[in-house]
């Protein structure tokens, strides 16, 4: 549904960022909203710098991470009955000014809604890291939800308080920003975003709490728990039921027609090449008499190409796959290969060979379906690239 006016909190959460967040401060109550700066556990002892500047401040007696001030946050403007919040770095990437394109957004379409604030990330001191995570964490959100988002890093977002504190969330340090949106459209929230500006120092400028190894350590973990639970067939909880709106199908009454559906089916070169992989990948595994079954199964799960799975597990027809694997298999646990070819060696000792087969999937399988999903990827944009320019 449409919403009016909406009742809105501009919230900064900040750690150790007392350099900047008096003029991030002093810029987010230009914009006429009220603002609350919640101080997870600084040592800086920035928050003292507030005092002149008309804004709530709330701290929290010690570092519990970005998810934890966020969330403190939405409690307290939940409290003081505002309808959502809007996240705001307080390292000064983010140009509050740009908090009303968040907030008109939401406002004219569905409510309610999630507004992600999509970086532009074209300067030139951009660090390349920055955008190869933005799009890895995009692969993986996509994956786990199914929807195409343009930055599902951005801290700069709006979310509806209510909805907000309805999820059951688990992660409060930087993985809290993945899994709030993935959980958020298992939810029924819509999620959607407008183009913003970014701001990005120079490298001797620049101040980041993020730890390479640590904080990348806890979203491997999490992006592997947000694709098992996807893979579960247990219904997701919903805290918002959509009324009066139709799913997605691509069955309809015409047989000829259905297949055209499925084969258009998340067919961009990049989803082709993962249903591709997932298809090799899970038929080298010796699922006996259901791989098509398991392949359709967890394709549709993970928001892929079925014929295209499937098709692709067709290269791992026996006999010739499953020996490899089998070989490989005993090799990786004897050190040498299976030279009888005996009854006894193949067939009485079959037990034991669905161990080497296992075993030697989980090599054979991603490696064959990495040169077979790049192989269809680099298919697919020349095909792509040839239908935009026709003409040489």
């Amino acid at each position: 549904m449409s919403v009016g006016k909406l009742k809105i909190l501009l919230v900064i959460p900040v750690y150790n960022h007392g350099s900047t967040l008096v003029e991030v401060t002093d810029k987010a109550l230009s914009t006429g909203y009220p603002v609350l700066v919640v101080d997870d556990g600084s040592s800086d002892g920035g928050w003292r710098g507030l005092a002149g500047l008309q804004c709530q401040l709330h701290r929290l007696p010690c570092n519990m991470g970005k998810g934890a001030a966020i969330l403190a946050g939405a409690r307290l403007a939940m409290e003081q009955g505002f309808d959502a919040i809007i996240s705001l770095d307080a390292d000064g990437q983010h140009d509050p000014g740009e908090v009303r394109l968040l907030a008109g957004e939401a406002e004219s379409g569905g409510w309610p809604t999630i507004v992600i604030g999509a970086r532009q990330m074209v300067q030139e001191t951009v660090p390349g890291s920055s955008l190869w995570g933005r799009s890895f964490s995009n692969f993986w959100v996509r994956l786990e939800s199914g929807v195409d988002l343009d930055d599902t890093q951005s801290g700069m977002r709006l979310y509806p308080v209510k909805e907000l504190l309805s999820l059951k969330l688990t992660k409060t340090r930087y993985d809290f920003e993945v899994e709030v949106l993935v959980k958020a459209l298992w939810s029924g929230v819509f999620v959607r975003s407008v183009p913003v500006s970014v701001y990005y120092p120079p490298r001797h400028e620049r101040v980041s709490h993020f730890h390479k190894i640590r904080d990348n350590w806890r979203l491997t973990r999490l992006h592997t728990a947000l694709v098992c639970r996807r893979l579960l067939p247990i219904p997701h909880r919903k805290v918002v039921e959509l009324k009066g709106t139709k799913k997605d199908t691509v069955v309809v009454k015409n047989p000829f027609k259905t297949l055209k559906n499925l084969c258009r089916e998340n067919a961009s070169p990049l989803w082709l090449a993962v249903a591709v992989w997932l298809g090799i990948v899970l038929g080298a595994l010796p699922l006996l008499a259901c791989h098509t079954v398991v392949i359709i199964y967890v394709a549709h799960k993970l928001h892929l190409n079925k014929v295209a799975a499937v098709a692709a597990s067709q290269l791992c027809m026996p006999p010739l796959l499953p020996v490899l694997c089998i070989e490989v298999g005993y090799f990786l646990r004897k050190g040498k290969l299976i030279v009888d070819l005996s009854w006894e060696k193949w067939l009485l000792e079959i037990h034991v060979r669905l161990l080497d087969w296992f075993i030697g999937s989980l090599l054979v399988g991603p490696l064959l379906g990495l040169a077979g999903a790049g192989l269809v990827y680099w298919l697919g944009r020349r095909m792509n690239k040839n239908i935009v320019n026709p003409c040489p």
